[in-house]
């Protein structure tokens, strides 16, 4: 099978196509035949040893895939041919990856793979997460959301607009936030054009936001906190921005407010019935119409790492996936 391989860490984050013997499920393992394998920020981090999990080399990046089961190791119910998707450690940038049968998903009829992806993997899972269990989001409050046009921000407005929130999104550029409009932003501000800061408090009354979803970090994160309003959450998703914010702990206090922490992977890991309601909800709003995925490119496998650069860059909207 054709596989990328991190043979060493490097500053560029380089990747070789290889061609790799197909791997043998073991015990509790299901073989999938990759449909779409999704690309998202950490992956970028893993390949320059900045992600806090580090894999011992060489490794396949790729984190989720969507696909076929081909075989199934001792002990597996689901037989071959089986729509699936597959959380993984590592190894979802190659045809064919080796998943945990825990970690393996039967789709919902009629849902495409790269839907999947986005809905049921983890673009949607951590922003839904994020918002109504970490943030206990209510109707009428107002969401701040930074990196809006991006994959795990659209999905943020999406989620905060369906469940009764105001929402206000950044984003870098007109396009950009024209895209997080047409999802549901009641405004959309141009973080490159201005003091985005002032333009929050105008736009909340000087009174802040109640819920700011952050997955920037650094001097975004920094400056949230300015406009965070009384009994506020800020939640710390990521840190695409490449720094880890400072936060200055005294606005938390003067606010009564609370800097929540939000990671969906470790959710799979230790609470699987909880992540497996988080999805259950996610495939009824799907099923539902409510939440149209924004699939912002779809490359070959051969083209990965011009799809990281992309998002890398910054130059992408939505999900970003890989295609056999």
């Amino acid at each position: 099978m054709k596989a990328w391989r991190v043979e060493q860490i490097t500053e560029t984050g380089t990747m070789h196509l290889r061609d790799l013997p197909l791997p043998v499920p073991g015990p509790g393992e299901y073989l999938v035949r990759m449909a779409a394998a999704g690309l998202n920020f950490l992956d970028t981090l893993m390949l320059r040893g900045r992600y806090q999990r580090r894999p011992a080399l060489p490794f396949t990046p790729g984190v989720e895939c969507a696909g076929i089961i081909a075989a199934a190791g001792e002990g597996c119910a689901l037989p071959p041919g089986t729509r699936v998707l597959a959380s993984l450690e590592t190894g979802g940038f190659a045809e064919f990856a080796c998943a945990r049968a825990a970690a393996v998903l039967p789709l919902p009829d009629g849902m495409p793979a790269e839907d999947a992806l986005a809905v049921l993997g983890v673009n949607y899972p951590t922003s839904y997460y994020a918002l109504h269990e970490r943030a206990r989001l209510r109707a009428g409050e107002t969401v701040l959301v930074h990196a809006g046009a991006g994959g795990v921000g659209s999905a943020a407005i999406q989620l905060a607009r369906h469940a009764g929130a105001r929402v206000i999104a950044t984003a870098g550029g007109a396009a950009k936030c024209e895209t997080c409009r047409r999802l549901g932003a009641a405004h959309a501000i141009d973080y490159a054009a201005g003091d985005w800061v002032e333009t929050v408090r105008q736009l909340t009354d000087g009174r802040g936001a109640d819920v700011i979803y952050d997955p920037v970090g650094g001097e975004v994160g920094e400056q949230s906190l300015r406009v965070l309003a009384w009994m506020g959450r800020y939640l710390v998703v990521g840190f695409a921005g490449g720094a880890i914010p400072r936060l200055p702990a005294n606005r938390l206090l003067l606010h009564n407010a609370a800097a929540v922490g939000v990671i969906w992977g470790e959710l799979l890991n230790r609470d699987p019935a909880a992540a497996g309601a988080v999805r259950a909800a996610l495939a009824e709003l799907y099923r539902e119409g409510v939440i149209p995925p924004l699939i912002g490119g779809r490359f070959p496998l051969s083209e990965a790492p011009a799809a990281l650069a992309a998002l890398a860059g910054r130059g992408s909207v939505g999900k970003l996936v890989l295609e056999p």
